[in-house]
């Protein structure tokens, strides 16, 4: 008997898979789109990673208050330990992109002027603390918040893989119906 997560997990897990990986897509296509298409790519961008920022809490909330099932008895000791970092890892970049994000994007010069838009239907605030900074300062927050958020990106696509080629591996190669636990 294949022990699964909760509906309400797994629902999670996949709807916060989806929206990373679109999020990870959209910056590869800007250039490619046309000038007239990047800006509503970019809002899209921001709308999906806001949204991913607050279905990560929800998450975390939940992976806080209902224990996980128990990973199969055939993994090794350092399996167990790797899945466990892995895991925890992937909580900590499913908050930084975000929060980089948004941070960046409070220190962008023209914020004041163009609001953010949830996906069009009501206004997101910025960070008023970063809004308020001094231009110098809040060019170089711009800038190394931006830089961390790309550096950032480029490691969530390795730990997105390692995940991946984990969960096929265990369900693949050693038999021990993986997927199934994360499948509604």
């Amino acid at each position: 008997m294949v022990k699964k997560y909760t509906g309400i997990a797994i629902a999670l897990h996949w709807i916060i898979a989806l929206g990373i990986f679109v999020n990870l897509l959209l910056p590869n296509i800007w250039e490619a789109a046309g000038d007239e298409n990047v800006r509503p790519l970019i809002d899209a961008h921001k709308s999906i990673g806001v949204t991913v920022l607050g279905l990560a809490v929800m998450r975390l909330l939940w992976r806080l208050t209902h224990r996980p099932p128990a990973l199969p008895a055939s993994y090794k000791p350092w399996e167990v330990k790797a899945s466990h970092a892995a895991h925890w890892a992937l909580y900590a970049f499913i908050f930084a992109m975000p929060l980089t994000g948004w941070i960046m994007d409070s220190a962008w010069k023209d914020a004041a002027t163009h609001p953010m838009q949830w996906f069009g239907l009501f206004e997101w605030p910025r960070i008023s603390m970063v809004m308020g900074l001094d231009e110098v300062t809040k060019k170089s927050v711009h800038d190394s918040f931006g830089e961390a958020h790309e550096i950032l990106g480029y490691a969530l696509w390795a730990l997105f893989a390692l995940h991946v080629i984990g969960a096929l591996k265990h369900q693949f190669l050693d038999g021990e119906k993986e997927l199934q636990r994360m499948m509604p």
